[in-house]
């Protein structure tokens, strides 16, 4: 598993989206990326947290950071879940790979069955992971979970993203 540093490059990432391919590469935010990795279809904790991030997506919109939710899960999970969690705003990217898990540091699971909405665990899956990437594809801020559990806040996020605009607050943690 990869650990990756502040103010050091991301590896390249390109998925598939359900309005067609998406690149780190060609993303051109006035200040952020944002790159969500959510467990996928099957998590009850993901429908409410990428709910979530479907209504702000403007708020993030507003503040020069561009936004992609991605999972593991096939187009045809990503496209139920896009209908069943009634996402506006957000254009679901599918099909991470286990090589980009590793690329980015994510933890992975195996199926455990049915989860508590009734819906069967893919045979793998990530766990999940944020990471905002600044314009020159170098990380700015990443976290990163184990469990489903206890996940940043959007619209503290926004805030944090906010304060360290107007800060030109540096990214930190790049010491090993």
């Amino acid at each position: 598993m990869n650990v990756l540093k502040p103010r050091e490059a991301v590896p390249a990432l390109e998925v598939e989206t359900l309005d067609g391919t998406w690149s780190l590469a060609d993303q051109n935010p006035e200040n952020f990326t944002l790159v969500v990795f959510y467990r996928g279809l099957h998590c009850p904790i993901c429908t409410k947290y990428i709910g979530e991030l479907d209504r702000l997506k403007n708020d993030f919109d507003e503040i020069g950071v561009s936004v992609l939710a991605l999972s593991t899960d096939t187009r045809e999970r990503a496209v139920q879940a896009q209908q069943n969690w009634e996402l506006k705003n957000l254009n679901p990217g599918y099909g991470v790979t286990v090589e980009q898990c590793r690329d980015w540091g994510l933890h992975r699971s195996a199926s455990r069955g049915l989860t508590s909405i009734g819906i069967e665990e893919p045979a793998e899956f990530n766990e999940p992971g944020i990471f905002i990437v600044r314009p020159d594809n170098t990380l700015y801020w990443a976290q990163i979970s184990t469990m489903p559990f206890a996940r940043p806040h959007f619209r503290e996020i926004i805030g944090g993203l906010k304060f360290a605009l107007e800060k030109d607050y540096p990214a930190r943690g790049e010491l090993s």
